[in-house]
């Protein structure tokens, strides 16, 4: 019993990667799953989701905290299948939604540049410089976006316990490691790994809720007790306070909620936090896809 996450740096290699690794071990594997899941279970399009993990901050995000809602809704969604146990999630930005998670096994795929503009090459039927120009461009803007949004560098590979180099490697030599990894008693889950797994699940539920009032909040739960962690104290007639109330009717599991600050958090809360959106800045959409 696992749970692991592939970061592709490669997307075909990647890609191949998490469905072997997953028909290997029996495990399911999930990828664009979460998108569809999160927009059914909060009626959002399907394309605004895809759009809050491939773009950096609008302008308008900065006065309707869209992108704060989306990518809360995926959350959510993706920690909700995570409780199911069993899993290989692939795709852009899942450490950020899993990095504090133990006993995760978190993988990263690379492949050559030269194997990667020819995969491009291959794929969109562009010529070798033009290939080589989209992948720079590519990897700047997934950086610049990483950074932005999350404080991290994807390519960073202090963020995963194994980097993969399909080069010498092979895509089924990448599986048989993986798979490998994934039987060392670290990576096994536990009742007190999946407790914290639904507990997280459940605060990133409840802070659907709260999105679009209160961006940047931080959601800590505890035996069903949520605490929003603020930086300073908040009036009673607030919006915050409002959905408060709204969360305890409509959201099964939170026996209670309240407005503490950092220093009264207790160490036994899991926290779910927002990503840092800067709204005060004019950042200008970018653009990207799994190239290479």
């Amino acid at each position: 019993m696992g749970i692991i996450t592939i970061s592709r740096g490669s997307y075909q290699s990647g890609r191949e990667i998490a469905e072997r690794t997953a028909r290997r071990l029996g495990y399911d594997c999930i990828s664009r799953e979460v998108l569809l899941t999160a927009s059914e279970d909060f009626n959002i399009p399907e394309i605004k989701l895809t759009q809050a993990i491939e773009n950096a901050p609008s302008f308008l995000d900065r006065f309707t905290h869209g992108k704060e809602r989306y990518i809360a809704y995926i959350q959510a969604a993706l920690l909700n299948h995570l409780k199911r146990d069993n899993v290989v999630y692939h795709g852009f930005a899942c450490n950020f939604f899993v990095k504090d998670i133990p006993q995760v096994l978190k993988v990263r795929i690379i492949l050559g540049l030269a194997d990667r503009v020819e995969d491009v090459m291959d794929r969109y039927n562009v010529s070798r410089k033009e290939a080589l120009r989209l992948i720079r461009k590519v990897d700047q803007q997934r950086r610049k976006w990483s950074q932005r949004l999350y404080g991290y560098d994807p390519s960073d590979p202090s963020l995963y316990d194994v980097v993969l180099h399909i080069q010498k490697l092979t895509v089924q030599d990448a599986v048989n490691t993986i798979c490998q990894m994934a039987e060392l008693d670290q990576f096994h889950t536990t009742q007190e790994l999946i407790k914290i797994i639904e507990d997280l699940a459940l605060a990133a539920q409840v802070r659907t809720f709260l999105a679009d009032v209160k961006p940047g909040v931080e959601v800590c739960i505890s035996n069903g007790f949520v605490s929003l962690k603020v930086d300073a104290p908040i009036a009673e007639e607030s919006e915050l306070v409002k959905r408060m109330g709204e969360v305890v009717k409509r959201v099964p599991g939170v026996a209670g909620i309240k407005v503490m600050t950092e220093e009264h958090l207790d160490d036994g809360d899991v926290c779910v936090s927002e990503p840092r959106v800067d709204p005060t800045r004019d950042i200008r959409s970018t653009y990207f896809n799994e190239l290479g």
